[in-house]
């Protein structure tokens, strides 16, 4: 392998570590103690993981959390009225709807039951109109991860072809705003571009979040490329494959994220990161 592997794990504890600073002195400055909610709803076991690690991280940052469990036979207006409880309880000051809800939920309007200035995920429509206008608010947790990532690897943004392969609300669209305001050249990418691999050997960064395991070749990396893999896929073996073929792709690339241990922990840093500004922004004056 000649490209840098870009250690997720090791910077996402540098980010908790810095939160931690910052709810430590939030507390001797206002006496506030940054409060995080999290709602899940049914039994969807990884969602129950991923709600464990996050409740997990806020106690080692000093943040207080919560976790809400509501059962799968849940309402729309029951699942809204306890979002709408949250909004009213000071003590939280950011929410997060852990997805996905059972389908017979309206994903869209439990999100939208969400109060504004509590949302740290950052992934409703006020704060992605706030990301597309270039104004200060929460940014989607694991596009603003995979900055982090690039910025700690060195990469030089400006003027580079940035190629996002995924269209999402929660990665892809957001993911081409935040390296669009970093003077990149944007293109994005998905399952259905012509001659994918055409698109992808022009990038000088890379950002995978399509969910298809090792779809991108690693033939189709352009040699020095930064490769970002953001893709989560667990096979019927149990392994955990990212979106990018990892060994192929580390031959060529500059430096490279690997799955796990990339993208993952630093999702769940800048969520804590987000909590606090949330904290700030809600107890100022």
């Amino acid at each position: 392998m000649s490209a840098t592997l870009i250690d997720g794990k090791a910077l996402a504890a540098q980010v908790r570590a810095e939160v931690a600073a910052g709810v430590r002195a939030l507390q001797k400055e206002r006496g506030i103690t940054p409060g995080l909610a999290a709602m899940r709803v049914g039994d969807d076991p990884a969602s129950a993981i991923y709600v464990r690690n996050k409740i997990k991280a806020c106690a080692e940052a000093g943040i207080l959390s919560w976790e809400h469990v509501m059962p799968t036979s849940t309402t729309q207006a029951e699942l809204v009225a306890r979002l709408r409880a949250l909004n009213a309880d000071r003590a939280v000051h950011g929410i997060l709807v852990q997805l996905p809800l059972p389908k017979h939920l309206d994903t869209n309007a439990a999100l939208a039951a969400v109060a504004t200035e509590k949302d740290a995920d950052g992934l409703l429509p006020p704060s992605q109109g706030r990301l597309l206008a270039g104004l200060p608010g929460p940014r989607p947790c694991t596009p603003a991860g995979v900055m982090r990532l690039l910025d700690h690897a060195g990469v030089k943004l400006a003027g580079a072809h940035a190629v996002v392969l995924g269209r999402s609300n929660i990665v892809g669209k957001p993911m081409a705003v935040l390296l669009l305001e970093r003077d990149c050249t944007v293109t994005i990418a998905h399952s259905k571009t012509r001659d994918l691999a055409t698109v992808v050997a022009s990038a000088d960064v890379v950002v995978a979040a399509v969910g298809r395991a090792e779809l991108v070749k690693g033939a189709w990396i352009k040699p020095g490329a930064a490769v970002i893999d953001v893709g989560m896929n667990r096979l019927a073996s149990g392994k955990l494959l990212g979106d990018v073929e990892f060994a192929a792709a580390a031959e060529r690339a500059s430096c490279i994220t690997p799955v796990p241990g990339g993208v993952g922990p630093m999702t769940v840093a800048m969520l804590l990161a987000n909590t606090l500004e949330l904290a700030r922004g809600q107890t100022e004056n």
